[in-house]
């Protein structure tokens, strides 16, 4: 292997592009791997993380690595691109080794770990060679050091005899927390059990709530279940209804009905009403609380509820006319305004003279096969759920139906690997 330089500090890559020999773009990358041998050894560096298209992460090994710059990292292409999974003796170089609090081994106090520099040894491996980190406070009298200084430091120079703290869950929170949900949810999917829950601790109600809802099933009932009841009750009120009610359906009976007592009654009540319902059918996947407005209110009231912060985008793409009552199940339903016909006429409009009321709504016993193929035919983001009576009970989205389509541990499936190689180290 060879390198322009046999000493890297880790922040700088951050980023970069990971090309294939051939000059084809592999990815990005995010980490790198190593293996912490405590304060006898430094740690081995034993691959990278590497964000492939579809913002999937996948490992490279350092083996498989043959040139690392200032603008460019190139492997062999001899890459497994299985998602990357860190294991039990794994640390995560930026996710868990930046921001950790050392003890520097000269006696001048504390510091906090900035970057770290990685240095290729004679036989070909890759250790942790040094720290760049910011000092702390100086519990030695003797000495005048300024706090917030910066210096690098070598390895032994801040482990020897010293003990250090993994990077708080709090700071990884407050680090990524311009992440999507989404993203923070791979994220969160790939660290340990124990890791995972530190972090999911962290995190307010309502961003635990958007998070959970982009987990697998497993990891949901995972990190709810280690909340205490109480609060395990108020991030079901933050979540999507149809998405608590996923989640509770996968958890006992005996715990199902603890959360659903401790839950606000108006809260809980939309919840049961989708655990009623048969799995696979429209009823089961809707949710009850889409956008519903009288045939007199006007264009401008219809905006001004589209623009609500919390509303996804498909849901925000119809309005729902109704007769009085609105709440779910309404009276009677007359039909949808799509926000294109909204931005067509003057803001004083009545909705009930632009309703598209050829357009048919599902029953709420509707096979998802039949729900997919009627958004798929009329070009739809979501669509009216009424029940028996023409009293409309919810909508069902288009992001709804492929999370009921595609296999239920999709959000942690891997694809097959396109190139040979395996993981090392």
């Amino acid at each position: 292997m060879s390198t322009k330089t046999n000493r890297v500090f880790v922040a700088r890559l951050l980023g970069l592009d990971v090309f294939d020999p051939l000059g084809d773009r592999l990815g990005r990358l995010r980490d790198a791997v190593v293996l912490d041998y405590g304060p006898a050894k430094p740690p081995l560096v034993v691959g990278l993380v590497v964000e492939v298209p579809g913002k999937k992460r996948v490992f490279v090994p350092m083996t498989r690595v043959t040139s690392i710059n200032a603008g460019q990292i190139i492997c062999t292409g001899l890459v497994n691109l299985r998602r990357f999974e860190q294991r039990g003796a794994e640390t995560l170089v930026v996710a868990e080794m930046f921001d950790r609090r050392v003890t520097l081994a000269d006696g001048s106090g504390d510091a906090t770990i900035l970057d770290i520099g990685m240095e290729q040894s004679r036989d070909g491996d890759w250790y942790v060679s040094q720290l760049f980190v910011r000092r702390g406070y100086s519990s030695s009298p003797l000495r005048s050091l300024r706090r917030n200084e910066t210096l690098i430091v070598d390895w032994q120079e801040a482990f020897q005899g010293a003990r250090h703290e993994p990077q708080a869950a709090a700071t990884f929170v407050a680090s990524h927390e311009d992440l999507k949900p989404a993203d923070f949810a791979e994220a969160l999917h790939e660290m340990t059990h124990k890791r995972r829950l530190e972090v999911a601790s962290e995190l307010q109600d309502d961003r635990l709530a958007d998070v959970l809802q982009e987990l697998p099933d497993d990891d949901q009932v995972q990190i709810l279940t280690s909340l205490d009841s109480e609060r395990a009750a108020v991030v079901l009120e933050e979540m999507d209804p149809d998405d608590a009610a996923d989640l509770l359906a996968e958890l006992p009976e005996e715990q199902k009905e603890e959360l659903l007592q401790l839950m606000e009654p108006e809260e809980a009540k939309d919840v049961r009403r989708l655990l009623e319902y048969e799995e696979n059918t429209a009823g089961s996947m809707m949710t009850p609380v889409p956008v519903i407005l009288p045939p007199e209110a006007t264009v401008a009231e219809a905006l001004a509820h589209v623009r609500r912060e919390e509303l996804t985008p498909a849901l925000a793409s119809a309005i729902f006319v109704c007769r009085p009552p609105l709440e779910t199940p309404t009276g009677k339903y007359l039909g949808v305004v799509h926000i294109q016909q909204l931005l067509r006429f003057p803001p004083p409009e009545a909705l009930g003279n632009i309703v598209d009321s050829d357009l048919e709504p599902v029953l709420d016993q509707t096979d998802v096969s039949d729900v997919a193929r009627t958004l798929a035919t009329y070009n739809l983001n979501a669509l009216a759920v009424v029940n028996r009576a023409g009293r409309l009970v919810g909508a069902v989205t288009v992001d709804d139906v492929l999370d009921h389509l595609l296999p239920d541990d999709w959000r942690a499936q891997d694809d097959s690997p396109v190139i040979g190689g395996g993981r090392v180290g």
